[in-house]
């Protein structure tokens, strides 16, 4: 878990905007359980003191088989399975999948 933890740290610092703009947009994780969830904080559009959080992708771990389950959320807000690569064999593929977003489905 710590592992996992570390790099994925690292790859949300890697693509964090720079520091004078994370007041207006920033990358963030969180681990709950066996998932890795990949979000954009934003302010809110009426009131700054509240953040919103978009989700961008999400990686769920199948101990059984071994595998991570790879999701992107539609906009029917609910989590669906990447079709182009629906499974990862690591954290880092899982990462690797949403760098090249090549369906433009992460990052847009």
């Amino acid at each position: 878990m710590k592992r996992c933890e570390k790099v994925v740290a690292e790859f949300v610092e890697k693509r964090r905007p720079p520091p004078h703009l994370r007041a207006k947009v920033d990358l963030a994780f969180r681990i709950a359980g066996q998932s890795v969830e990949l979000f954009e904080l934003r302010p809110h559009f009426q009131d700054k003191d509240r953040v919103l959080e978009h989700p961008i992708a999400k990686a769920t771990y199948n101990k059984s088989k071994k595998i991570w389950k790879v999701f992107w959320q539609r906009a029917d807000m609910k989590w669906h399975g990447y079709q182009p690569y629906p499974e990862a064999a690591s954290i880092e593929e899982f990462l690797e999948v949403v760098r090249e977003d090549t369906h433009c489905c992460f990052f847009g």
